[in-house]
């Protein structure tokens, strides 16, 4: 199969014997330029049925795929293919809790940029509540000394999905912050307006609680007050999905309005995977600006399986090793084979199952990444909680990530990779 490969300027020494090419998605050409992914799935075979009859109506689940092969060449080069089914920047699809990996990473930011000593993601966090809408957090039964932190918040969002902790980074960080930053760092198609799972109005979304950081003796290191956004960060395309939508427990037989939820594209994600795992592929002010070590903790626990955690801690029965991995393993409980990591953040709500990780196979030497996302909503109706996870969404997660890992296994590399660092990186 012929592969189109898209390389951006010149390659460039950024460490010793380590070359790598800069790295380039479809956010940066044409989106009809990136090579389709549709032959190879549509030529996939029939064990895949549910992959077969969600291609089949594509209007009805709007799937959207960005796969991005990674091959290392002999003079050390990294390069990047895409493959892209369904890809449109325009159609909007609400990403859920996938937008909680970007606020971890900003979290991790903010805290070097402070430049304290005695602050980092282990300090005490006390949230206060400075509006009537607003909670305060100032323990944390989950912690081993029952104190929040952003290391215990970053732990649970990537982990379960904490939705709680998400909202502690978001009310730290505020709107501006996160969407400048974001901006900044060339992920221009997301927008991050508001907390998650609490009904709040548009302008309570841009009121931030009062937040003092102590030591271990209780005393102050950095407070920040109560404080707020002027600027409103909205989707400027006014998107409208459905036919239907439940609001005060009617049913309301006209759209649901997302001008003012979360907005997180599939481009943008892959481009937040690459400067996870692959951060020297970028210029300094577009990378993430973290310690090597807090990235290190990013990709340990995106890779970990609840059950391994001691703090938080959760059970295997509730938090299965798949409990938040859709791709390649989603739906029923089971555990992940010792040779594979999935690091990834996945999301659902409002009919939409969203998935985006970096999968590597550290005995056949196997890496890619896949972001990927699915419609599923018979009912065209939002927010009346009647959706199809786990009869399509996850079966569709887990076939597509199949077929793209039996991909994998067959393609000739120039070179191997050397995932070492994965295989003595336990998850289990």
């Amino acid at each position: 199969m012929q592969i189109i490969r898209f390389l951006l300027l010149s390659i460039l020494l950024l460490e010793p014997f380590f070359n790598i090419v800069q790295a380039v998605g479809c956010d940066d050409v044409d989106s009809s330029s990136c090579y389709q992914l549709g032959p190879l799935l549509n030529a996939s075979s029939k064990k895949y049925d549910v992959l077969h009859d969600v291609l089949g109506q594509p209007e009805r689940y709007r799937v959207q795929v960005l796969y991005t092969q990674i091959d290392r060449k002999q003079d050390h080069q990294i390069v990047f293919s895409y493959y892209q089914y369904g890809l449109d920047e325009s159609r909007y699809f609400y990403p859920a809790s996938t937008v909680k990996l970007p606020v971890s990473l900003l979290a991790l930011q903010w805290l070097a940029q402070q430049n304290l000593p005695d602050l980092d993601k282990n300090t005490t966090m006390l949230t206060k509540s400075s509006h009537p809408s607003q909670t305060a957090a100032l323990t944390d039964h989950t912690a081993k000394d029952k104190l929040p932190t952003i290391a215990q918040y970053i732990k649970k969002i990537l982990l379960v999905s904490d939705n709680d902790g998400y909202n502690r980074l978001y009310e730290l960080l505020g709107q501006q912050y996160i969407n400048t930053q974001l901006n900044e760092k060339g992920l221009s198609t997301t927008v991050i307006n508001h907390r998650l799972s609490l009904p709040l109005q548009e302008s309570e979304q841009r009121q931030y609680n009062a937040i003092t950081f102590v030591d271990n003796a209780n005393q102050p290191i950095k407070t920040l007050p109560a404080r707020s956004s002027e600027q409103r960060y909205i989707n400027p395309s006014n998107p409208l999905l459905g036919k239907a939508h439940m609001a005060d427990n009617k049913r309301v037989l006209a759209p649901m309005d997302f001008t003012e939820k979360n907005r997180f594209s599939v481009t943008d994600y892959t481009g937040v995977l690459q400067r996870i795992f692959f951060p020297k592929l970028f210029n300094p002010e577009q990378q993430f600006a973290i310690s090597e070590q807090d990235r290190q903790f990013i990709i340990r626990y995106m890779g970990l399986v609840p059950s391994a955690s001691d703090y938080p801690s959760y059970n295997e029965t509730d938090f299965p090793a798949n409990y938040a991995k859709f791709l390649l393993v989603g739906g029923d409980a089971q555990p992940l084979p010792e040779h594979l990591r999935i690091f990834n953040k996945s999301g659902w709500a409002y009919g939409h199952a969203i998935d985006g990780a970096y999968i590597v196979d550290t005995k056949n030497n196997i890496e890619f990444l896949v972001v990927a996302v699915i419609y599923a909503n018979e009912n065209d109706t939002l927010n009346d909680d009647t959706y199809q996870l786990d009869e399509i969404a996850k079966p569709f997660m887990r076939q597509l990530g199949q077929l793209l890992y039996e991909r994998e296994l067959k393609r000739p590399r120039a070179a191997a990779a050397d995932l070492s660092q994965f295989k003595n990186l336990a998850i289990n």
